[in-house]
């Protein structure tokens, strides 16, 4: 009897567990189907902090740019690699507060999470124009003073694609151009303007192995936007980095060892010129040497497609060990023919060659550096 009356205890607490389980199924769903009501909706006031300040006139925007670090600059690709504060200041007189009641004489919204979730008003978002994929920020500050000026400080790490002009390598100077824009805005919604000392640098982190930084300086100009149907005018603030090359690289390991070989390979003309061979042998060394030393600077002088000076003075240093060989097999034919005018070839080479290499480098020099 007993087991009976426990089995058909066991049954009733099964159905009253499958019940209960059915209905909380049941009130999860309706749950998930209702709108949450205690989820907070923006009001039309907050939005309207969100969008651009409606002063009648275009946004002005004072910007600033201290630069921190160069770490690369690529020949090969048209590369630099930097990091820099940019700080933009505008005033929007929403974000007044009275600092009586806030209990602060400023607001700061530090990091991130801050920024980007606790501000509550527009600020200028900027983009580097000419980047070439990477741009990153690893910090970012924004005060807000109680009449409403905020001041919004980021540090950034770019890779920006510059127009390297290296007719004049080893002694060009090049000018680094890094274009920032606010996005999603034209030159009739934000207008940048530089401030009085709009550009600083660090001298000590901007060192280069091969470069020298001589300035920077920051301007503002007009870009046209391309949109889906039409074109837009957008106003950019724009840092100018002046950088020179220092020669003394390019000069000890390419032109002091080539003008070396070259001026060996001009030993040929004191040699006998019965000895076609051995002056042959000679020219020939020093045609292979250049040969293979210029190999091994395809990954020291940069990969461009125009005339550089640094190509001249290789080029000449190669034709003219070649016209070592034509010499020697035209003395070579007049001692065959009994005559004593490859003496007299011999005596003439031993100073035109070098006068026409030193002349034609210091040509190519004064066209580069005057009518280029």
């Amino acid at each position: 009897m007993n087991f009976r009356e426990n089995r058909r205890h066991f049954r009733k607490l099964i159905i009253l567990t499958l019940r209960f389980a059915v209905w909380a199924t049941c009130c999860s769903q309706v749950a998930l189907a209702q709108p949450n009501a205690e989820s907070p909706a923006s009001s039309p006031g907050e939005l309207a902090l969100l969008a651009l300040p409606a002063a009648g006139r275009p946004i002005e925007v004072r910007a600033s740019f201290q630069l921190l670090s160069i770490s690369q600059i690529r020949d090969e690709v048209e590369e630099v690699a930097f990091s820099g504060v940019l700080t933009l200041v505008w005033h929007d007189a929403r974000q007044a507060f009275d600092p009586a009641q806030e209990g602060t004489d400023e607001r700061v919204f530090s990091g991130a999470y801050q920024f980007n979730e606790l501000s509550p008003g527009w600020y200028p978002q900027v983009t580097l124009v000419n980047t070439s994929g990477h741009y990153e920020s690893k910090a970012v500050l924004l005060r807000v003073k109680p009449d409403g000026t905020s001041t919004l400080s980021e540090k950034l790490e770019a890779v920006a694609k510059v127009d390297l002009d290296e007719r004049r390598l080893p002694f060009d100077r090049q000018q680094l151009v890094l274009a920032f824009r606010v996005f999603g805005f034209d030159a009739s919604e934000v207008v940048f303007h530089a401030d009085p000392h709009a550009t600083s640098a660090d001298e000590l982190m901007t060192r280069l192995p091969q470069w020298t930084v001589e300035g920077v300086s920051a301007s503002i100009r007009k870009l046209n936007i391309v949109k889906a149907a039409h074109t837009d005018i957008a106003s950019a603030f724009v840092v100018t980095i002046d950088v020179k090359r220092k020669p003394m690289f390019m000069l000890r390991l390419v032109v002091l060892p080539m003008g070396l070989i070259v001026v060996l390979s001009w030993s040929v003309f004191w040699m006998d010129r019965s000895s076609v061979g051995d002056r042959m042998s000679v020219s020939f060394v020093g045609i292979l040497s250049a040969v293979a030393y210029q190999i091994t600077l395809v990954g020291i002088v940069p990969n461009v497609s125009y005339f550089t000076l640094m190509n001249e003075f290789l080029s000449l240093s190669f034709l003219l060990m070649c016209a070592t060989v034509v010499i020697n097999l035209w003395v070579a034919y007049a001692d065959s023919q009994g005559s004593d005018v490859g003496d007299r070839i011999d005596r003439c080479c031993r100073w035109i060659f070098p006068l026409v290499y030193i002349g034609l480098n210091a040509l190519a020099v004064l066209v580069m550096f005057y009518f280029v």
